[in-house]
């Protein structure tokens, strides 16, 4: 059974990586920064009593990413899969009101805080049964795509979070975790929007297909959710 943590679970994909999880007879683990406010985590917990654990964790604050941390190593010795899901985009952001607390906050969210997460589960991962490690990226972040202005914070910082994560790759390739990031598509969520053509659903089960498929070759790539590799 494949032991699975999943960062901001309590809307959108987050929500969604935690239904399929459940779907496919996975052990959740769902966080999130305010789970006394998430209705849909809490509901299907109460359907799941015995697979799903809401668990409290912001990425951008250490102190509970340790408490997430200690919960889960009370409850399982390991972890299989870390999604580190949970993610930004300013709005209305734009060349003449940038500033600096937006960016690096969404620096903080989007690439730190995954790096961060990563690191402290890392003991239950190395326990675990073929570890893997899914950053959630976007082409938004590609260098080889970027062909307009604008997305200051957000692309830079899924920029930054591809290349972390092929750091990451490297470090643990000896102890046999695989590390990639991982494209979902253009999703319809509060940040996808309703114009984007994928339903959450058919994201997430390509996702979870990818990472049911990953081999030690995979580590430090770059997919979709389709199980195609975009340009850097």
């Amino acid at each position: 059974m494949t032991r699975v943590l999943i960062t901001g679970a309590n809307r959108g994909l987050g929500l969604a990586f935690a239904k399929e999880s459940l779907a496919r007879g996975y052990r959740v683990f769902a966080t999130c920064r305010r789970p006394d406010e998430a209705d849909d985590l809490q509901a299907l917990r109460d359907d799941f009593p015995e697979k799903l654990t809401v668990l409290h964790l912001d990425v951008t604050d250490e102190g509970t990413i340790d408490a997430a941390a200690e919960a889960v190593q009370d409850q399982e010795d390991a972890l299989d899969l870390l999604i580190n899901n949970a993610g930004i985009n300013p709005e209305q952001e734009h060349l003449g009101n940038l500033d600096a607390e937006t960016i690096l906050h969404t620096y903080h969210v989007n690439a730190v805080g995954p790096m961060l997460v990563a690191q402290r589960f890392l003991p239950l991962l190395r326990a675990g049964d073929d570890p893997r490690i899914l950053n959630i990226s976007s082409t938004s972040g590609s260098l080889a795509r970027k062909s307009s202005g604008g997305g200051y914070s957000y692309c830079s910082s899924k920029a930054a979070l591809n290349m972390l994560t092929r750091a990451l790759a490297f470090d643990l390739e000896s102890d046999g975790v695989i590390v990639v990031v991982i494209h979902p598509g253009w999703v319809q969520t509060d940040m996808g929007g309703s114009a984007a053509p994928l339903e959450p659903t058919e994201s997430v089960r390509g996702v979870l297909d990818v990472a049911e498929e990953l081999g030690p070759s995979d580590t430090g790539l770059f997919y979709n959710y389709k199980g195609e590799q975009p340009p850097w």
